[in-house]
């Protein structure tokens, strides 16, 4: 009866303890060692509603599965839980990324209750028993695993499309990008190429690593999963973004621009940040700053940079957030390593980048300062939308700017000429990161001057020319990106989806 009631009411925890300790402590002990109780089976088939208290009742209903970790996790805070791969939980309470959780033995008692990160847990009932499940997954998460410098060539994993309309998708590591082969499903067989059908996507799994699919000689070892990382430093400061510098410690300078220097620092001596120290605070309007800070805070995106805190007790002022090992975008295309790059997996960058710009789409909020420097880029070449400086929530269709700080070469002509900023210009900006990308880092507009450049486009309706060994296709979504009127230029939704779409999955050849 204990466990059961310790499922439905965790809120009881305690007074269950005080009152029946002793008696858990001599129960009957199956083969196990675990108490049993014969009122099990009875309570359990009860039917009527339990009301639970407490914390269940204020965030979303307690989870009675059992859940295990993927990762270990160190608590960073005395209320977290620390635990090692393989420890199994019951989840008390969800509250956005930190949950409540109750960890077990393998008799499923609890042996402590604290704070955990969702995201190092897995519901055990579909824990894959095979390490190249990874779930539901698009191609740009499938792509940043499996170029992890773990993973070699041959590289794999089965994942379920976040496109129902796909099922699963066998993805495999080919040098410095992946392919993609859709595995189709008739009835009770899998197949990728209709000559060769399976029962299950275990024996389809079995059989490429013995056979050739496709451009692939054959799959090699499963991909290693890349730890995922908590989207705050703590649960603590989840909802106190105010902290102390004192917390902080600077490392090496990362860079140096116009309105504040950036450092790789440690929170806490512990966790590895980015520290944004801005300059000319005295000069420094408050009510931009405050805007920019709050609207950080409300940006949640797999492709956008996390904020974590700001230090403004005292001048300069930081702000803190996660650190993107690296850097920016045009710094990567132009190393040896982004010369390295295929078409596909720069396609996937620009993808990514459109994904994270569907986003403030979406919450009608612009940029106005798109460009591959203000991207940063991460292991497994995640790249996420950062630089908010120039960024404002708009509540009418474009937001009026009187600022003369404007990167020219990468702003629309609206923007240029009448100073009116919308999620439009922005995709105009995108149009020439697209140019970036495919150029590995090349000065949009080559051979002209900044005022040149601006007198060409706006007078004269000059547009760039394809770069050399860029497919029209490409051309053709930086042409539609520089459209002169910008009710004419696509949204970033469809430039995901266009982008998304290309080379999708490989056919076998």
């Amino acid at each position: 009866m204990g466990e059961c009631l310790r499922r439905t009411c965790p809120c009881l925890q305690s007074l269950w303890d005080r009152l029946f300790k002793r008696r858990d402590d001599v129960g009957s002990k199956g083969e196990t060692g675990c108490a049993e109780d014969g009122l099990n089976s009875k309570l359990e088939n009860n039917t009527h509603p339990v009301t639970r208290y407490g914390p269940a009742s204020v965030h979303e209903p307690v989870d009675m599965a059992v859940y295990t970790a993927l990762w270990a996790f160190e608590a960073r805070a005395d209320e977290e839980l620390s635990f090692e791969v393989g420890d199994m939980f019951k989840i008390v309470s969800k509250n956005g990324d930190w949950w409540t959780a109750q960890k077990l033995d393998s008799c499923g008692r609890t042996l402590a209750t604290g704070i955990v990160p969702y995201n190092y847990l897995e519901r055990g009932e579909t824990v894959a028993t095979q390490p190249w499940f990874f779930g539901k997954m698009n191609r740009f998460e499938s792509l940043s695993h499996l170029l992890s410098a773990e993973n070699g060539d041959g590289a794999f994993l089965v994942r379920l499309s976040e496109n129902d309309s796909v099922g699963h998708v066998l993805s495999v590591r080919v040098r410095n990008g992946a392919k993609h082969f859709k595995v189709y499903q008739t009835g009770s067989v899998f197949y990728v190429d209709q000559a060769h059908g399976f029962p299950s996507l275990l024996e389809l799994v079995e059989y490429y690593h013995n056979h050739r699919l496709g451009a692939v000689q054959r799959l090699g070892k499963p991909c290693i999963r890349r730890q995922p990382q908590p989207q705050d430093l703590s649960h603590t400061t989840v909802d106190d973004w105010e902290l102390p510098k004192e917390d902080f410690t600077l490392e090496e300078k990362l860079g140096s621009g116009q309105f504040a220097d950036v450092y790789r620092g440690k929170w806490k001596r512990r966790i590895n940040v980015a520290i944004k120290i801005l300059k000319n605070n005295e000069s420094l309007n408050q009510q931009d700053f405050q805007m920019e800070v709050q609207l950080l805070k409300r940006m949640r995106h797999r492709n956008l940079i996390s904020l974590f805190a700001i230090c403004t007790s005292s001048t300069p002022y930081y702000i803190i957030t996660e650190l993107m090992e690296k850097g920016n975008l045009l710094d990567v295309l132009r190393s040896a390593e982004g010369e390295a790059l295929d078409l596909m997996s720069m396609i996937d960058m620009a993808a990514q980048v459109a994904d994270g710009m569907v986003y403030l789409e979406d919450h009608n909020s612009i940029h106005r300062d798109l460009a591959a420097r203000n991207v940063l880029v991460g292991e497994g070449y995640v790249c996420k939308v950062a630089d908010f400086g120039l960024a404002r929530i708009i509540k009418e269709a474009v937001y009026i700017s009187t600022e003369k700080k404007i990167p020219y070469k990468w702003t629309a002509p609206e923007a240029i000429s009448r100073g009116r900023y919308s999620n439009k210009s922005d995709v105009w900006s995108f149009g020439v990161l697209l140019y970036e990308i495919v150029t590995n880092g090349g000065v949009p507009y080559p051979g002209f001057t900044t005022n040149e450049a601006v007198k060409q486009v706006m007078h004269h309706g000059y547009r760039m020319p394809a770069p050399p060994n860029c497919p029209q296709c490409i051309y053709d979504i930086m042409l539609s990106c520089w459209s002169d009127k910008p009710e004419n230029r696509p949204d970033f939704k469809q430039l995901k989806s266009d982008l998304e779409n290309m080379n999708r999955y490989t056919e076998l050849e």
